[in-house]
């Protein structure tokens, strides 16, 4: 559960005034915390640490300042939020900008050139202080607009920043289709801020005690009056990484029974599918009791690089994500509490792809499960979510017609440079569904503004027209993507929501559906002998 921002300030060291050269920054969303940041600068040296409090990730940089406010070197650690301070990296980047390269040394020896724009920036999700250091390198190039590009040093894409001095004391800067909105002094020094179309604010504080930087491990474990029992369980997948989880089983099931194994959306997500900008949304915790409910037992899991899993997410696509999940079925199906020929799958969004890429392979499941789920490829989907987006913020003519352009160059861009993307651009979900046979319950939310709803139609129309009997397509009316009651369905409007909860209807129809689809049928009695 996020901190609430209130018990955020508790850890900020009061000041009379800021220390020179340092600082801290706090990003939040309503009453919770999203990250939080601490800072020093120096003429030739920025250096901080920046913790992600959802992908459980703390990020520490260095940066080696040129004169004209770019940077030659970067090096970057990453670690867990849990890990306590002064443990080992995970992983470190050591990254040299030279004119449009980007040498990078990953890790024992492995290495990589990109290319970049000159005179790039280095970023990293989602540091303030780097912003701040996108606006003193827009007052070095002058002038009231300017354009900074940023290399991001997780994912290795270029996107183009345009800043704009909106005032002696406030900057806008509008990367990738979001206006980050910045109060400014006139050294270019960041007070503070907000990011409207996420409902994000941004401030500024004296100091962070370091302690802040380290989150408290999340509590799986299961409460007097849920229906289950809870397991945490690691799971070693072919591709050596190990997938931690929980396994969850009905307190009143004896004996071997039916479990579900559930499926995470596109990013690196926990094992409760939990989002930072909403708080208590925890909805694959909530079907895991509600099918506990129903004598099912559950398996979710932490994906790569997220919670207590390891591996690195960046660098899986999305069948190597679907390879994960066979390894968890296979683990399942071993196990002496589950009856193996008894499994299905619930995937939502880009979970449910996964779902039908294993089915499709897989005729042994008892069924899946397509939780918002695309049917058109990731071109498609993007191209839909960027103008919705632009859109809905008030662009017009040029200056969206110039976004739009820009948005889809760094699409392009960020397809060439990371391996998730490049699969991800390019697949088409309705091939593994031609070879589907298992049967196949859809989902979705008809206010869905990420995987729009008439795409549940065409997965639906594909699956019969290959011959597949046992289709089932639930519509959900004023329904988002987060199967949220909502009738406007705008992601940037998801802080606001009032209720965090799935939509009663919802698991309802989920659980029934599975529950007659793993339920145990007897066996057959003999025909006696004549």
């Amino acid at each position: 559960m996020l901190r609430a921002l209130a018990v955020l300030f508790l850890l900020l060291a009061p000041t009379n005034a800021w220390a020179e050269g340092s600082g801290a920054f706090v990003m939040t969303s309503g009453p919770d915390t999203i990250a939080i940041e601490r800072f020093e600068r120096g003429d030739a040296q920025l250096s901080g640490a920046v913790l992600f409090r959802l992908p459980n990730l703390r990020m520490d940089y260095s940066l080696e300042l040129r004169s004209d406010a770019t940077s030659s070197t970067v090096l970057l650690d990453l670690r867990r939020g849990t890990d306590v301070l002064g443990h080992e990296p995970r992983e470190t980047r050591t990254v040299l900008f030279r004119e449009d390269s980007v040498f990078a040394t990953l890790g024992r020896g492995k290495h990589d050139t990109t290319l970049t724009a000159p005179r790039a920036l280095p970023y990293v999700n989602p540091s303030v202080a780097l912003f701040e250091q996108v606006v003193r390198r827009a007052r070095v190039i002058g002038g009231r607009r300017a354009i900074v590009p940023l290399y991001m040093l997780v994912g290795g894409q270029t996107l183009d920043c345009l800043v704009t001095r909106t005032g002696l004391d406030s900057t806008r800067l509008s990367l990738g289709g979001l206006d980050i909105l910045l109060a400014t002094d006139a050294d270019g020094t960041v007070l503070g801020g907000s990011i409207p179309a996420q409902g994000i604010t941004l401030s500024r504080a004296d100091a962070l005690s370091a302690d802040a930087l380290v989150l408290p491990r999340p509590d799986y474990s299961a409460k007097p009056t849920d229906p289950f029992t809870a397991t945490d369980v690691r799971i070693r997948t072919r591709g050596g990484v190990d997938l931690a989880g929980t396994f969850t089983r009905p307190k009143t099931r004896r004996g071997r029974g039916p479990i579900v194994i559930l499926v995470n959306g596109s990013g690196q997500q926990d094992r409760d599918e939990s989002l930072p900008t909403l708080r208590g949304y925890r909805p694959f915790r909530e079907i895991a009791a509600a099918l506990a409910e129903r004598d099912l037992s559950v398996l979710r899991l932490d994906d790569r690089g997220v919670g207590n899993s390891r591996g690195s997410g960046a660098l899986a696509t999305t069948e190597d994500l679907a390879n994960d999940i066979e390894d968890a079925i296979k683990w399942a199906r071993a196990r002496r509490e589950v009856d193996s020929n008894r499994v299905a799958i619930v995937g939502h969004s880009e979970g449910g792809l996964i779902a039908s890429i294993i089915a499709a392979r897989d005729p042994k499941l008892r069924g899946i499960v397509m939780m918002a789920s695309p049917a058109y490829e990731g071109r498609r989907v993007q191209e839909y979510q960027r103008k919705y987006t632009l859109e809905r913020s008030g662009f017009r003519g040029a200056r969206r017609d110039s976004l739009v352009r820009a948005l889809d160059a760094a699409a392009d861009s960020a397809g060439r440079a990371t391996p998730w993307m490049r699969w991800y651009l390019d697949f088409d979900p309705l091939s593994p569904l031609r070879e589907l046979r298992v049967p196949v319950l859809i989902l979705q939310g008809e206010t869905d503004r990420q995987v729009t709803g008439e795409q549940a139609g065409v997965l639906e129309r594909t699956l019969r027209a290959r011959g597949n009997r046992d289709v089932t397509r639930v519509m959900f009316p004023e329904t988002n993507h987060l199967f949220l009651a909502d009738p406007d369905g705008s992601p940037d409007g998801y802080p606001s929501l009032e209720d965090p909860r799935l939509r009663p209807e919802v698991l309802e129809t989920l659980s029934t559906w599975l529950y007659e689809h793993l339920k145990l049928v007897p066996a057959p009695k003999p025909k006696p002998k004549p």
